[in-house]
């Protein structure tokens, strides 16, 4: 694998970690609390090794440049600028809600989970556009 597969690669783990997000949220809403516990820690793990997989991509390659003009780099850049500035807020929203299911303080768990769930949701499908985007238009 070099360098250049992964942004193929950081799209396909932001599109499990929606995946795992979604039957997470699922399986809590029929009180499967162990199947939930299991998919969450895998929706953080998946979540984990994008990062790990972008940091080191835009360290050998740095910031790759849009090459579209017109309304759709104008709907490119909101849908980036609205990623990027709640994909800063994930890493400590769902360090704290998996925290608190771990620990099992259920109540504190569900108020910030709230506001993790549709957040890391967002930031991991519009991932998984502007990757299309970037690369694929």
């Amino acid at each position: 694998m070099s360098v250049h597969d992964l942004p193929a690669l950081n799209a396909a783990l932001n599109a499990s970690a929606a995946t795992l997000l979604v039957i997470g949220r699922g399986l809590i809403a029929r009180r499967k609390i162990e199947a939930h516990r299991r998919t969450m820690i895998a929706a953080f793990a998946v979540s984990v090794l994008f990062l790990v997989s972008y940091l080191v991509y835009h360290a050998q390659v740095g910031s790759v440049r849009f090459q579209h003009g017109g309304w759709l780099r104008v709907l490119y850049l909101a849908i980036l600028i609205s990623h990027s500035i709640l994909a800063a807020a994930v890493p400590v929203l769902a360090s704290l809600t998996l925290w608190r299911g771990w620990r099992r303080q259920d109540l504190r768990h569900r108020r910030i989970a709230r506001w993790t769930f549709p957040i890391w949701l967002y930031v991991s499908v519009t991932g998984v556009v502007v990757y299309g985007m970037l690369y694929h238009l």
